[in-house]
């Protein structure tokens, strides 16, 4: 009965031994495999970030640089060139400039029906009275959009419409340092604001024909 006895109760312990031993091998398993995916996960989490960091980086260079931005620069130097004082260049040459590189949304604000009215009342002013030359350039500017033809509108963010614009930059700044007399007096108080428009339009030609 002894020798029955023990018999039993070897058979009993060895399957729950072979479960108690597969049953830590699964867990070091799976704790292993949830080891080797956590490790994972975060591997390309950290990848995941890194590259949203570097593609918004990439976004908010190519906003800053893009051709939109760079017409709005390009229109706002124009009309800080119309209407300052501390410059000798030919104000006129600013006209077509504006017309070539300003944005899309602004010639189509001047084509459209305000511009047209806009133009309409400031040439029923011109002919009773007398307009400064500062604000006559902004009137003449609005008539040359209205009436270009569709040939002249095609020009716009053409590379010959971006060299035509270059050329002209390149000649009113040939004209603004020449005349200032000395690149020191081109940075003075009453030329300094002028100068920075000048290069800042120069700058955009160059990056509007790259």
């Amino acid at each position: 009965m002894a020798i029955l006895r023990s018999h039993l109760i070897a058979s009993a312990l060895i399957p729950h031994n072979a479960y108690g031993a597969h049953a830590g091998s699964l867990r070091r398993s799976v704790h292993f495999s949830c080891d080797t995916s956590s490790l994972r996960f975060g591997w390309q989490t950290s990848l995941f970030r890194r590259q949203k960091h570097y593609r918004g980086n990439t976004c908010y260079a190519y906003s800053i640089f893009s051709p939109d931005t760079l017409q709005w620069a390009s229109s706002i130097s124009s009309a800080v060139l119309m209407f300052s004082k501390g410059t000798a260049i030919q104000k006129s040459f600013l006209v077509p400039l504006f017309a070539l590189q300003a944005p899309p949304a602004v010639i189509l604000w001047i084509k459209g029906r305000y511009g047209i009215w806009t133009a309409f009342l400031a040439l029923l002013v011109r002919l009773f009275y007398l307009i400064p030359g500062e604000l006559e350039l902004p009137f003449l500017t609005m008539l040359l959009v209205i009436s270009a033809p569709y040939e002249a509108i095609n020009l716009r963010g053409s590379q010959a419409g971006t060299i035509i614009s270059l050329a002209t930059v390149i000649y009113l700044a040939f004209q603004h340092f020449s005349r200032s007399g000395s690149l020191q007096k081109a940075f003075d108080r009453v030329s300094f604001i002028a100068t920075l428009a000048i290069i800042c339009l120069v700058l955009v030609s160059c990056l509007l024909l790259f």
